[in-house]
């Protein structure tokens, strides 16, 4: 009986000492568990976070496209000057528009296009005007007529936003259809014209300036 007594007496303090273990144990495991539950909260949050939209995804507010970094800095022809005169006077104070505004001197459209309200133009670079052979380019700038149904379908009769230019069809001062698409900062016109200067505000109206003279139909 004594030595039974005396085996029950060493398994009990053995018991005791292996408890304060056991819950220790028991305890660091539920502050693992608590800790891994955090892990997947926060990577949840960076999940919703990565999935907000980028800028590039979102529309211009302001002038865009890789021709803009010609544009001066400051003077009349930067983007704070022109936005003080209507557009035919901003044009020419941009040196890569110099052809187009010859062309539009020499249509008589300088008045009308600096007195119109709320108008869009899309204005063909110099290095636009001179992808047309120049016997043609000649021929056009010395027919009047001609000119003028070139440079009026290059303006439509609305300020337009880059947003409104992701699917659109509008109508020129020419009469004519000229369609847009693109998104971000990528936009052609008729398919064929790219934007490399958008959304530029002059005292009455907004420029987009393209690099292929646009032709009516």
């Amino acid at each position: 009986m004594t030595t039974s007594r005396i085996r029950r007496t060493a398994v009990a303090v053995a018991a005791a000492a292996v408890l304060p273990f056991s819950l220790a144990a028991c305890s660091d495991s539920g502050k693992d568990e608590a800790s891994g539950a955090g892990a997947p909260a926060s990577s949840s949050a960076a999940a919703e976070n990565s999935s907000a939209p980028a800028d590039s995804d979102m529309t211009p507010d302001g002038p865009f496209g890789p021709a803009c970094a010609g544009v001066p800095k400051e003077g009349a022809g930067s983007f704070d000057g022109m936005a003080k005169d209507p557009v035919a006077t901003a044009a020419s104070n941009n040196p890569a528009l110099s052809t187009l505004v010859t062309a539009v001197k020499k249509a008589g459209l300088v008045d009308t296009l600096n007195n119109a309200q709320n108008i869009t133009v899309f204005a063909p670079t110099n290095d636009a005007f001179a992808k047309i052979p120049k016997a043609d380019l000649d021929k056009v700038l010395a027919d009047k007529d001609m000119l003028t149904k070139v440079l009026t379908y290059h303006v439509v009769g609305q300020k337009l936003t880059p947003k409104q230019l992701e699917n659109g069809s509008f109508e020129t001062l020419q009469k004519g259809m000229l369609t847009t698409k693109g998104s971000g900062e990528e936009y052609t016109v008729n398919d064929t014209s790219k934007i490399v200067c958008g959304n530029v505000p002059t005292a009455n109206a907004t420029v987009y300036i393209v690099d292929t003279v646009l032709m009516p139909k």
